[in-house]
């Protein structure tokens, strides 16, 4: 049985698993770790910055972004933006606080050892000498932390509901609120086919107007129903193609 040096990363990346960038990430790392190459402290260095990234994307506020300015940001710019959007400065707690501070130092020496030995970020002496394994172990095990520092704060972090990425499973509670308090109305067909409801919300006189196409009803709560109703359909369509 083989340790799981990155329990922490492996948990944000199945939390985030449709964030294509940061599964190739992950990839990568898993790979270049799996077969003792130095890469894997880039890889550990670029997932760190990817959560960093998710966190800040999620938590940001448009009229007052946390988001850095410039170009290219460095590594430890993502993670204070991180920190900021996650509201932990905000604890007045010395402990906490010295806390931040260690995390803050672990992504910075996390950073340079991917300057000074990481193959991938830039170009190396072709017969420079690898790393150890404990080198390799060190810069994994350090972006784990940081990750799992960042992922279980966020986990508690109120979200903005109007732009959040995050699936319907999310907010169960927000979901049963809704659910107890609010009805359908009328319902009906319109004659473009499409499907009109009306939303009754409690203590109001007039009642919340939705209307939807099949193709964005089934889009939006059934995507294996989507895919199954556009193959019928293309079926449907070359056939009356084939008999004209």
């Amino acid at each position: 049985m083989s340790l799981d040096w990155y329990p922490a990363i492996r948990e944000f990346c199945s939390y985030w698993r449709d964030a294509p960038m940061l599964q190739q990430t992950f990839h990568t790392l898993e790979h270049s770790f799996s077969t003792d190459n130095d890469a894997c402290i880039d890889a550990a260095k670029c997932v760190v910055e990817v959560a960093c990234q998710i966190i800040v994307d999620e938590l940001d506020n448009p009229l007052a972004s946390l988001k850095p300015k410039e170009e290219n940001p460095k590594f430890g710019v993502w993670v204070s933006a991180a920190v900021r959007a996650l509201k932990l400065g905000d604890i007045r707690n010395s402990a906490f606080q010295k806390l931040i501070s260690q995390h803050h130092k672990l992504t910075t020496t996390l950073g340079n050892l991917r300057n000074d030995a990481g193959p991938v970020s830039h170009g190396r002496d072709g017969f420079i000498e690898r790393l150890s394994s404990y080198h390799r172990r060190a810069a994994v095990l350090s972006a784990d932390a940081v990750v799992a520092f960042l992922h279980q704060t966020y986990l508690e972090a109120e979200l903005n509901l109007a732009r959040t990425r995050e699936p319907y499973d999310r907010f169960r509670n927000q979901n049963d609120i809704i659910d107890e308090w609010c009805g359908y109305g009328d319902v009906n067909i319109e004659d473009g086919g499409s499907l009109s409801v009306s939303v009754n919300f409690p203590n109001e006189e007039s009642a919340l107007l939705i209307n939807v196409s099949l193709s964005q009803f089934l889009f939006q709560v059934d995507r294996p129903a989507y895919i199954e109703a556009l193959n019928a359909a293309r079926t449907a369509e070359s056939f009356e193609e084939d008999s004209i």
